[in-house]
């Protein structure tokens, strides 16, 4: 039998022997309380860990009753009021979005557009898509689709729609998650909620969970590149280290892990995952993936007039054709690594200096997505499909106006797809209606609230952040109606991604290899993946 390659790590440094791995035999002297059935010994090896230093990872147990609405919401939330629109929003049933989207867009199947909003995903139950509110030179207005994440943030930031009911968005993912995590269980264990960043909200739904299963559940720090994780994977089920060093089984797992979380968890596991792997790869963690799935379902739903808005895209591009595909986009663009996330990884070439600085880096992967740019009426892309351009803020006391998008939180429940939560970024510096040839566009354009700190921490910038209370939300200048049409294409990016995934999976439930190589050709990915 073929020994498979499996990420397990030990507590304790691997002695000399095990440089270039060790066979299964000897996990259990690295995890003297981690159980290890005997049929796994013979079927997989132990991948030495980085030499990257962390701190001593530990596990906590959250309990019903630890659920702190200081601990899990921004300080700015805590007083913040749910502005009334945004509120009707949230109390609409996707009967009511499909009629009013129909009703705007006559030419839509409704009952189409009712059945998606109703489906129930099977691998892509939560997520988030980034949107902007753009416009054209006929001055038609509309949400595109920038990216959709899997495990998304968004709770910290969204203000209460009953302040006697602080954790009710937190509760509509754990519903989502019981849902996965109890069905079709295959091993016995605990419940966990396993992260690498946004500790606030990944504590969040510890509590939450605990108290909706009623049962103890383990939260858990799982950072990429980590020698010494109190996370192991044997035989497909994941194990978590306490803070006495006795590992305990994790049947069913709430997953906010984000950075490359195929190189820490396996891609078939035993343990049930929301969302599973599968999900970060068929493109809620991977640009490349996500473009090809947003296209195939285009084609499908082109004769119920509905489709996945985004800016013009070209996947699978080498670095030396990039210049190539700046300069057919009228010399704007946006350059995206394809696996990263939380802003980093992106570039927007607005100048021709934007372009020489993205050249000069170096680069870990080989290929990359070019996208639109959206930016200034008179300094966006030029595509097939016209210039788009950011519709922006209502203008501030100084008449400037900045970039926003808006990011749209959904959960799958048993009746369909639910929106979570709802909340905006701003770029740093306004929208400049002239470019200046010398000046970054990034300032202008960039709007993710995350910086990666020097030690590998994340920490966050909150000034920009727009929330839909009564104080923020009438400054991004939409309505009800660009609401729905957000939640609207929200929802078919994360079925598109849905369906992407069912199409790697064979019909035995392992991964196509074979089919993501010839979909994602890119070497240093495939070689992330084992």
């Amino acid at each position: 039998m073929t020994t498979k390659q499996y990420r397990c790590y030990s507590p304790a440094p691997a002695p000399a022997s095990a440089a270039d791995g060790t066979t299964g035999a000897s996990v259990s002297d690295r995890w003297p309380s981690l159980h290890i059935p005997a049929s796994a010994t013979a079927n997989y090896t132990v991948v030495p860990p980085s030499s990257v230093q962390y701190r001593n990872r530990r596990s906590a147990q959250l309990v019903a009753g630890d659920f702190e609405q200081a601990r899990h919401f921004y300080p700015r939330v805590l007083n913040a009021h749910i502005h009334p629109l945004v509120a009707a929003f949230f109390q609409m049933d996707n009967a009511q979005v499909a009629a009013r989207y129909g009703h705007l867009n006559p030419a839509v199947d409704e009952a189409k557009l009712r059945d998606l909003l109703g489906v129930q995903p099977q691998h892509f139950a939560w997520a988030g898509s980034d949107l902007l509110s753009v416009t054209n030179g006929s001055g038609e207005r509309q949400m595109v689709v920038v990216e959709t994440n899997s495990c998304p943030s968004g709770q910290k930031s969204m203000p209460p729609l009953q302040d006697s009911d602080a954790s009710s968005g937190y509760r509509a993912v754990v519903g989502a998650a019981l849902d996965a995590l109890h069905a079709d269980a295959h091993v016995d264990g605990d419940l966990a909620v396993v992260y690498d960043k946004n500790a606030m909200e990944a504590s969040g739904y510890a509590a939450v969970l605990a108290a909706e299963s009623n049962e103890q559940v383990w939260l858990v720090e799982h950072y990429d590149g980590d020698p010494d994780p109190p996370v192991a994977w044997v035989a497909d089920t994941m194990h978590v280290r306490d803070g006495s060093g006795t590992w305990h089984a994790i049947r069913g797992c709430l997953r906010y892990v984000t950075q490359r979380p195929w190189n820490r968890i396996p891609l078939r596991t035993r343990t049930r995952m929301l969302n599973p792997v599968v999900a970060c790869l068929a493109g809620g963690r991977n640009k490349m993936m996500a473009a090809r799935a947003y296209e195939q379902l285009n084609a499908e739903l082109q004769s119920h007039q509905l489709s996945v808005r985004v800016p013009e895209t070209v996947y699978n591009v080498v670095l030396a054709d990039v210049p190539e595909w700046v300069r057919r986009m009228g010399g704007r663009a946006v350059i995206k690594n394809p696996y990263s996330n939380a802003g980093q990884g992106v570039w927007t070439v607005a100048t021709p200096g934007d372009l020489d600085a993205f050249m000069r880096l170096d680069q870990p992967y080989a290929k990359f997505v070019v996208q639109g740019l959206v930016g200034n009426a008179g300094w966006s892309s030029s595509t097939r499909h016209g210039c788009l351009y950011h519709a922006g803020t209502v203008p501030d006391t100084r008449n400037r106006v900045y970039v926003c998008d808006l990011r749209v939180m959904v959960a799958a429940t048993s009746s369909g797809f639910r929106p979570v939560s709802i909340y905006a970024r701003r770029a740093r510096d306004p929208l400049a209606r002239v470019l200046d040839a010398g000046t970054p566009s990034w300032n202008m354009l960039g709007t993710n609230l995350s910086v990666r700190n020097s030690d590998g921490s994340w920490s966050t910038d909150a000034d920009r952040l727009v929330l839909m209370d009564c104080k923020d939300f009438n400054q991004l200048g939409i309505g009800i109606d660009d609401l729905i049409d957000a939640y609207v294409q929200t929802v078919l990016s994360v079925i598109a991604i849905d369906k992407m995934a069912q199409r790697l999976l064979r019909p035995d439930g392992a991964f196509d290899y074979a089919l993501f190589r010839e979909l994602n050709p890119d070497d240093a990915l495939l070689d992330e993946l084992g």
